[in-house]
């Protein structure tokens, strides 16, 4: 049961209400710049939107015709049959640029092209059937002549072998800076059933024949020297070892009715490594074939073909108006007002502002609570005005314990009120009161002044906590003054103390010295330290608790240790 009326409670924070326009102004200012900014931010992100990735297809058609001269065979025209290589990849194509041509070559037995010095004095050098990545065919054994000086091992391949290795410069096929292609993308967007192309409705068969991409962005039909110089590269460098470009299509699209928008960007850039000299196998290029049959015997055209390939690669995402996204993204961005609260919070913290008012502000908010191990004690001498914190220690006297720190006193107000009336002439302790019936004299007189004693008043004890003089310095003891008499000691104040508190107590009850003497510390506490900080331990000096004790003393004439508890709201202390 007990646990089920625990779970029916609501517990909510503590607030502390500063009357301030600067504060009050400060704190408006601050929530309206921080909703601005929530709502710029929402509107320029769409985060009231949900979102959906595209999915997508492309199809491109290279169109474009050039005229090259071919070693060995003239001029020769090409179009796209001849230049668009196989596509490597999905959603991309070829473009030759350059080409080296070994023309005629058929099967049979020629000198191996000899590779960084691989060269062979007789026959012991070649191993037959011996062949690595690097060769062009299988070695028969024989060691024949290359040119006229050197000599290398005969392999069984198609010959003439390809004997160049690096392409021409400038590159054969430099017109196919002007070759067009045109780029056809299917897009859908599968969660709002949402399907377009970057050839838009508008536009007609007139419109793709005389579209140019320098007026107007959307014209799906592309020079590729433009591409090329829009990646930041220049085409005539490029065609000579090759690279890769990559076309990027980029849809970001709106579906609300309101602000629906949904056309393609496109940017561009180069995909590899340019510096062509920091790579060890530059630009890109591939072989291919072309056979016939002369005579009866089969013989091939060899091509390896320079060139640029151009990766078409589609991103891109659809939002549309989501209630949930929205209420998702409100409440997501509802803790940026915690930063109002941390940045006044810092600014009355620190002299920026009044430091009266960042010290009430501090002690109402923060409410500490400490460890019964780590007790701090209250100390008030008579020669400061001020409020020491000091730890509690079982070794080390109280008397010569360091603060942890410092507070002033704040004054209880009930006693400055009682202090004129005390001091007005004829007012005094009551000499004509008989003295209680259960008091007895002091059982022993007062022993040696300890060595932490400041006033020559103070008692022995085996208790550090309790070794506690009321003075700083050597000087008068605290109880030798009236006011202590007339405050803490006078047997009418404590009764009317005691009466105030319980206003049906019988006389009996109030005349008892123990409940006296305990009257008599709260006195003493309420003076000396008026309203203790809060989670602290008023700690009364030797001298204040003895001379307590010789006037309201033990009917036994026996006191336990004497128990400091904290006082938040109520300054007692409960003693024996």
């Amino acid at each position: 049961l007990t646990f089920l009326l625990g779970l029916c409670q609501y517990e909510t924070n503590k607030l502390v209400r500063i009357q301030s326009v600067r504060l009050g102004s400060l704190k408006w200012s601050l929530n309206a710049f921080i909703l601005l900014f929530i709502c710029l931010m929402m509107l320029w992100n769409r985060k009231y939107q949900e979102f959906d990735l595209v999915v997508s297809s492309v199809t491109t058609k290279v169109k474009g015709v050039a005229q090259i001269n071919l070693t060995g065979v003239g001029e020769v025209v090409w179009d796209e049959v001849d230049y668009s290589g196989p596509s490597q990849v999905k959603n991309s194509f070829f473009v030759t640029t350059n080409v080296i041509v070994t023309r005629n070559q058929k099967q049979g037995k020629c000198p191996e092209v000899p590779l960084k010095g691989r060269y062979c004095r007789t026959d012991q050098d070649c191993e037959k059937g011996a062949c690595d990545q690097q060769s062009h065919g299988i070695q028969t054994g024989s060691c024949v002549k290359f040119d006229v000086l050197r000599k290398t091992c005969q392999v069984s391949a198609w010959c003439p072998i390809e004997m160049k290795s690096h392409p021409p410069r400038p590159a054969l096929l430099a017109a196919a800076e002007n070759f067009t292609v045109l780029i056809k993308n299917n897009i859908r967007f599968p969660a709002f059933n949402f399907i377009r192309r970057n050839i838009l409705p508008e536009m007609n068969d007139t419109y793709l024949r005389s579209c140019q991409r320098g007026s107007d962005s959307l014209c799906p039909i592309f020079r590729l020297g433009d591409v090329v110089r829009e990646a930041g590269e220049k085409f005539s460098e490029m065609a000579v070892e090759g690279g890769v470009i990559g076309i990027l299509i980029n849809w970001d699209c709106n579906l609300d009715r309101l602000m629906q928008h949904c056309k393609p960007k496109y940017s561009f850039r180069r995909l590899d490594e340019k510096e062509s000299n920091k790579t060890l196998y530059p630009g890109l290029n591939f072989r291919y074939a072309k056979y016939n049959i002369v005579n009866g015997v089969e013989e091939r055209t060899l091509y390896k073909a320079f060139g640029i390939r151009f990766d078409v690669m589609v991103f891109g995402q659809a939002g549309r108006f989501s209630f949930i996204q929205l209420i998702i993204y409100i409440g997501s961005t509802l803790s940026y007002y915690a930063l109002t609260t941390i940045l006044i919070d810092w600014l009355i913290g620190t002299s920026c502002y009044s430091a009266e008012v960042g010290q009430k502000y501090s002690e109402k908010k923060v409410e500490s609570v400490q460890d019964k191990q780590k007790c701090i004690l209250c100390v008030s001498y008579v020669d400061e005005n001020n409020i020491r914190l000091v730890k509690k220690s079982q070794k080390k006297s109280l008397q010569d314990m360091k603060p942890t720190t410092i507070q002033p006193r704040k004054e209880d107000t009930g006693h400055l009120r009682a202090v004129p009336s005390l001091l007005q002439p004829g007012v005094g302790l009551d000499h004509n009161a008989q003295p209680p019936l259960d008091r007895k004299p002091a059982p022993n007189p007062k022993p040696c002044r300890p060595a932490w004693c400041k006033c020559d008043c103070c008692t022995p004890s085996s208790l550090p906590q309790e070794e506690l003089c009321c003075r700083r310095s050597d000087g008068t003891c605290i109880t030798s003054s009236p006011l202590f008499e007339q405050l803490v000691l006078c047997r009418s104040l404590l009764e009317a103390y005691l009466l105030y508190r319980d206003p049906l107590s019988s006389p009996a009850q109030r005349g008892r010295t123990t409940a006296l003497r305990h009257c008599a510390y709260r006195q003493y506490i309420s003076w000396r330290f008026g309203v203790p900080p809060n989670d602290t331990h008023p700690a009364i000096p030797s001298c204040c608790v003895w001379r307590i004790r010789e006037e309201y003393p033990s009917p036994d004439g026996q006191y336990s240790d004497l128990i400091l508890a904290p006082t938040p709201t109520d300054n007692t202390s409960k003693a024996h």
